[in-house]
Formats: C-alpha cells, sequence, structure tokens
C-alpha cells in the first residue's frame, strides 16, 4: 500500500470516530433551523407561572390564591343576622340578635342593628326604636370591630311586654338588618304575651356577651 493511500485510509477512520474524541459540549455545530430539537438556552421562551391544584396553602402548595367567594345562602355584604329565643323577666322580654360574616373576608363593624317591628301584613309599625340599656342589659355603647370569616358580633334587643299596657301594640314579627341598608331578615314574634310592644331597646354590636 503507498504512503498516499495509507494517509487516506487513517484520515478516514479518524473522522469517523470524531464523536468520540471531541469532549461533550466542545465542537459541536450550531443547531440549524431544520433542528426543532435543538435550541440555545437564551432563545427558550419565558416560562408560564405554574398552576397547581393544591391551594391549600399547605407548606409547599403553588399556585395563584381562590379568588374569594361568597358562600351560598350568604347574602351579596357577606354578614347575616339571626334572632335568638326570647326571653322572659317580670313583664320585660329580650332576644339575643348575633350578626356573622358569612362571607370569605374581614368585615368591619360599628354601630346598632336596624331593627323594625311588623304587622301581620308585614307593614312597619309605630313602635319606637332606641340604642341604649333597658331593664335587660345594658348598652356599652358602640365600638368598631373586625368580624374574620365565621366570627360573630352580638347585640340585645328588650321591650315591655304586659297585657294591661293599653297603649302597647301587637307585633307579629321583627325585621331585623345588620345596619341601614343591608339585607335585612324577617323574624316572627309567637306568643300574644310576647307581640306586645311599647318600645324596643337595643344594645350596639359587641363581640363577646350581648
Amino acid at each position: 500500500m503507498s504512503a498516499g493511500l495509507l494517509a487516506g485510509v487513517l484520515g478516514l477512520t479518524l473522522s469517523g470516530c470524531a464523536g468520540f474524541l471531541v469532549p461533550a459540549g466542545e465542537g459541536e455545530p450550531e443547531p440549524t433551523p431544520s433542528d426543532p430539537y435543538r435550541v440555545h438556552a437564551d432563545k427558550l421562551p419565558t416560562p408560564l407561572p405554574s398552576v397547581s391544584a393544591d391551594v391549600s396553602g399547605r407548606p409547599g402548595a403553588q399556585g395563584p390564591a381562590p379568588t374569594p367567594t361568597v358562600p351560598a345562602g350568604c347574602p351579596s355584604s357577606g354578614v347575616v343576622v339571626g334572632m335568638g329565643e326570647v326571653a322572659a323577666a317580670l313583664g320585660h322580654r329580650a332576644v339575643g340578635l348575633t350578626l356573622t360574616n358569612c362571607g370569605s373576608k374581614p368585615y368591619r363593624v360599628h354601630g346598632y342593628p336596624s331593627v323594625r317591628a311588623l304587622d301581620e301584613a308585614g307593614d312597619p309599625l309605630p313602635v319606637p326604636v332606641n340604642p341604649g340599656s333597658s331593664y335587660m342589659g345594658t348598652d356599652r355603647g358602640p365600638k368598631e370591630v373586625v368580624l374574620k370569616p365565621g366570627e360573630a358580633a352580638r347585640s340585645l334587643l328588650a321591650w315591655v311586654s304586659t297585657p294591661t299596657g293599653g297603649d302597647l301594640i301587637e307585633g307579629d314579627a321583627l325585621e331585623i338588618a345588620p345596619a341601614p341598608g343591608l339585607e335585612a331578615r324577617t323574624f316572627p314574634l309567637e306568643g300574644s304575651d310576647v307581640r306586645l310592644l311599647d318600645e324596643l331597646n337595643m344594645t350596639a354590636w359587641r363581640t363577646g356577651p350581648a
């Protein structure tokens, strides 16, 4: 074999083994547009924010916080009023009211409930409604409180009930709202003794006992 032919054979042999002789990442050809699976790192698109189904707030959970929503049955204001059972003492009557944050965000409370006495047709009765103390409870005055979701404030609603009152008005229901202009609920009054009203006295919304 001539020297020229031998050199040509060796050159072909070495060129066929070039992939094993060049360290990885060095001397490799630049990717071409015809190779869609090889792109420079600086050409990669900006990754989209990761979204995870786990948004419970546990450590390691990813994804955006859930959009606050109002639970089913909760008014659009995020608060709902409730009324307990009527208690009696020496011709006086009182009932506990609650203002519950049924929404998903904190709710600021300051002031008194909005209360009206209604007749059997649902029309308002001319019964005065006064903020302040009564025989059944002391009004400590309004104080601003912030209710977290699920927390409640309380008020005490009281009146005199006696069959011999003369000027007393017979009411069939109470319409109660967290404050004037907010969603009201109607609560029926049962028993003629309870339904005789002179005036209504209420304490301010407070946390803890009314």
